[in-house]
């Protein structure tokens, strides 16, 4: 099965991240060059092998470092990156993506999927592969896509939802000349429309808010991939896939995956010593250096459509101000913190300085203004400003002193030292930063996604749709309570209409435009500071095939293997 899209929300990887903003084509950072010379960074860097040079059989032991409690990825807690690398061998998705970020159907659910109408309406007409079936033996058919519709649009607030992007634009999801064709009929046009429908639940789980928020919490009960479900171990945090005989697509070429979450500090020294196949290193130098030297070992290397970042929680008490909110991002130097983190890794230094766009992509600007600039003079004034003066060495207001929680996941040397740093900047400008490590289990569903924090840091995973993947973390929440993805819990009405011209139009470069005029809008309201665009560092072994650091491209998880 090939790898589904993340189409928003939060993903954990390698320094703890979220699903979020895309890119295009497989590009990476500025300074490095897609043409072909020595620099050159790759757009993925899989070890890509025919089926017939890997081996039928054996046992993938990979390396994660969170252990999913809901495995329901379009619900609020559960589109998280970790769980995304299970179970993107496990769901269907009507779409996949190559390395250069070009779309097409996957065959082995969808047969064909086209745009049939633009006037009055724009309607999406897909034709389903009536040989795929769920593992309880249910044929996927038109009803999935109308369940997965009604669960997702956003009308009951029952459904603990990621985001309704897209879905929202639908008006109705009907069956077509038989159960195999899907008609869907949007309101309001939606560019991005193959972004939708990825990962597909079953009806059965999608038909109720209680199914819909608990049926998948500590359980996968339903499967349709080229792996099945087989086990979780809670004391030894494992997850065992097996191949699944009944799948109608080219036979998996392994037995099993292991999946064995544990802190990022442990997976290297477990692939170190041989007991994993395959760990995102993440921009680590001395993990990297690490990884590089085990014996019959690499680092596979590519540009992500990732980007490194703070998010800055509007809704916490010291944060309401939108002029202090500004004033603590003036006095973050994010070059010094981007030359840290990157240092050791032979990677380009550079800012990203747009929230949607990834720095050498089409459509990407600059439009950070003085607002991107590292400026603790005029940081220092804005808060004088805001009522907050020194008291020794730390601002007070109404007998509150300026102290914030930069909260950490607990194992990522990465997080702490970029927490460290911001410390000591701040604290030039009057601003005390405290930072709190938590277990990384806990890390996104107990601290970030209910706001327990002023300024976290973490890293949005992109797809090939940058608006709509994106457009679930600026959107402004309807009645000031129900955020969903919008960690930063800031948002305005110019944002949202900004990001829905761009959503709406068929007409790229006005989507581009679009986009670009809400991205200037997000610098003003700080919400998510973007640092740089993150490199992809995925250690293997040498003789594993079909795997490693994908960049946009998904992988097709019945391909995965060794080599013979």
């Amino acid at each position: 099965m090939k790898a589904a899209h993340l189409v928003v929300a939060v993903t954990a990887a390698a320094s703890l991240t979220l699903v979020g903003c895309g890119g295009g084509a497989g590009s990476g950072p500025e300074g490095i060059d897609s043409a072909g010379d020595e620099r050159t960074i790759k757009a993925f860097d899989i070890n890509p092998q025919p089926r017939d040079k890997v081996k039928d059989g054996g046992t993938l032991r990979w390396g994660i470092n969170e252990f999913p409690a809901q495995w329901n990825r379009n619900h609020v807690d559960g589109n998280l990156a970790m769980a995304a690398v299970v179970s993107n061998a496990l769901l269907p998705s009507p779409f996949v993506s190559d390395e250069k970020a070009e779309i097409s159907v996957d065959r082995d659910y969808v047969l064909e999927a086209k745009v049939t109408e633009q006037r009055p309406k724009q309607v999406v007409t897909y034709t389903l592969n009536p040989k795929a079936r769920w593992s309880d033996g249910k044929p996927i058919t038109w009803a999935d896509y109308q369940a997965q519709w009604q669960a997702l649009n956003g009308r009951d607030s029952g459904y603990h939802i990621a985001s309704s992007t897209g879905y929202q634009d639908i008006q109705k999801v009907a069956r077509g000349k038989d159960d195999f064709e899907v008609v869907v009929t949007f309101a309001r046009p939606f560019g991005d429309w193959q972004a939708l429908f990825g990962p597909l639940l079953p009806a059965s789980t999608n038909r109720t808010p209680e199914a819909f928020n608990n049926a998948w919490l500590n359980k996968i009960p339903v499967t349709a991939g080229p792996f099945k479900f087989g086990g979780f171990d809670q004391t030894a945090k494992t997850i065992t896939l097996v191949r699944d005989d009944s799948w109608w697509g080219a036979r998996a070429k392994l037995d099993k995956i292991i999946y064995r979450a544990s802190e990022q500090d442990s997976l290297i020294g477990a692939f170190s010593n041989g007991e994993l196949d395959i760990i995102d290193v993440g921009p680590s130098a001395p993990d990297y250096a690490r990884a590089k030297a085990t014996a019959g070992a690499q680092v596979r290397q590519a540009a992500a459509p990732d980007f490194r970042h703070f998010t800055f929680n509007g809704s916490s008490e010291l944060l309401r101000d939108q002029s202090v909110r500004q004033a603590i991002q003036l006095g973050i130097n994010r070059q010094a913190i981007a030359q840290s983190d990157l240092q050791g890794l032979d990677w380009p230094i550079a800012l990203l300085n747009n929230h949607f766009f990834m720095n050498t992509q089409e459509g990407y600007q600059d439009n950070s203004g003085d607002l991107g600039a590292y400026n603790p003079d005029r940081a220092r004034r804005l808060l004088d400003v805001a009522g907050w003066k020194l008291n020794g060495t730390v601002r007070q207001k109404n007998g509150k002193t300026l102290d914030l929680r930069f909260v950490v996941p607990s194992g990522v040397q990465l997080s702490k030292s970029e927490g460290e740093l911001a410390q000591s900047m701040l604290a030039q400008i009057g601003v005390k930063l405290t930072i709190k490590s938590v277990p990384s289990d806990d890390f996104f569903t107990n601290y970030v996604i209910p706001g327990n924090f002023d300024i976290t840091p973490f890293a949005y995973i992109g797809t090939p749709f940058p608006v709509s993947s994106s457009y679930g973390i600026y959107v402004n929440s309807p009645d000031g309570k129900a955020w969903n993805a919008n960690f930063g819990r800031t948002g305005s009405a110019a944002i949202d209409q900004a990001m829905g011209r761009a959503a709406q139009s068929l007409d790229p470069v006005r989507a581009r435009a679009a986009t670009n005029a809400a991205d200037k809008l997000i610098w003003q309201e700080v919400n998510v500071l973007p640092l740089y665009q993150r490199p992809q560092f995925v250690a293997t072994k040498e003789t594993l095939a079909n795997v490693g650091a994908r960049g946009f491209y998904d992988l097709q998880y019945e391909n995965i293997g060794f080599t013979r």
